[in-house]
C-alpha cells in the first residue's frame, strides 16, 4: 500500500537527518565508537533500503506522466558512469566521502576525486534522476525523488561536516584538486583528469557491474531495462 511506502520513507529520512546534527553524531560516536557507529549505521541503512524496496513493489500507484520512448534511454546512457563512480567509491581513498583507506589520499594523484569529491552521492543522484524520467507513477516519483533530493542535499551537508572536522587549512589543501560538481575543478584548470589514478581495472569493474545489472534487471526488478 502507498501508506506503507510513505511510512518507511519517513523513517528513512528521519534516520538520516537526526545523526546529521553534529552534537547527536558526536554523542553516538563517543558512546559506540566510530567503527561500531559506522557499522550499525550502514546495517540499518541497508535494512531500511530493503524495506523501501518491498514497500515500493507493493504500493498502489497512479500514472502521472506516460513513458515516452526517449526516457528509456536515460538509464542506459547514465548507468555506466554510475557504475564507475560506485566501483571507485569502494576502492579508492577519499577523505571527503565514503571510501576505503581515506588517510592514504594523495592530492597529487586524486583518481576519481579529480572528477568529484562525492562519487557515491553523485552515483545515487544520477541513478535516481535517470530512473525518475521513465517511471512517471506516484510510487516511483516518491522513491526516486526521495533519493535525488537526499543526494543533492547531502552534497552540501557532507561538505559542511568534513570542513568542520578537518579545519580550514587541511580542507583547502585537500580540496584543491577536486570539486563537488563533477569535472568543475578540471574545467576551471585547478586539476587534471586523473585517468591513471582511476585505472583501467576500475573501468573494467564498472563494465562488469553494468553488464550484470543489464542482464539481471528483468529477473530481479521484473522489468527489462532495454529501450527496445
Amino acid at each position: 500500500m502507498m501508506a506503507d511506502l510513505l511510512l518507511i520513507i519517513g523513517v528513512f529520512i528521519a534516520f538520516h537527518l537526526i545523526p546529521a546534527f553534529g552534537p547527536v553524531r558526536r554523542m553516538l560516536v563517543r558512546a559506540l565508537g566510530i567503527k561500531m557507529y559506522v557499522g550499525l549505521y550502514s546495517a540499518v541503512s541497508v535494512g531500511l533500503l530493503v524495506l523501501i524496496g518491498l514497500a515500493y513493489a507493493n504500493a498502489d500507484t497512479d500514472i502521472l506522466w506516460p513513458q515516452w520512448p526517449w526516457t528509456r534511454w536515460m538509464p542506459i546512457f547514465t548507468m555506466p558512469f554510475v557504475c564507475l563512480l560506485l566501483v571507485s567509491t569502494l576502492s579508492e581513498p577519499n577523505p571527503f566521502s565514503v571510501g576505503v583507506k581515506a588517510d592514504r589520499f594523495d592530492p597529487d594523484h586524486p583518481g576519481i576525486v579529480s572528477v568529484t569529491r562525492h562519487p557515491l552521492i553523485w552515483a545515487l543522484g544520477l541513478w535516481a534522476v535517470a530512473h525518475l524520467a521513465p517511471n512517471g507513477d506516484t510510487a516511483s516519483v516518491l522513491l526516486f525523488g526521495l533519493f535525488a533530493v537526499l543526494a543533492f542535499v547531502g552534497l552540501w551537508s557532507l561538505d559542511a561536516k568534513k570542513r568542520r572536522d578537518m579545519g580550514e587549512e587541511k580542507w583547502r589543501r585537500l580540496t584543491a584538486p577536486t570539486s563537488s560538481f563533477p569535472m568543475w575543478a578540471v574545467l576551471r584548470g585547478r586539476t587534471r583528469l586523473d585517468l591513471k589514478g582511476i585505472g583501467w581495472l576500475r573501468v573494467v569493474g564498472a563494465v562488469v557491474l553494468y553488464g550484470t545489472i543489464l542482464l539481471s534487471h528483468e529477473y530481479v526488478i521484473g522489468v527489462s531495462p532495454l529501450p527496445f
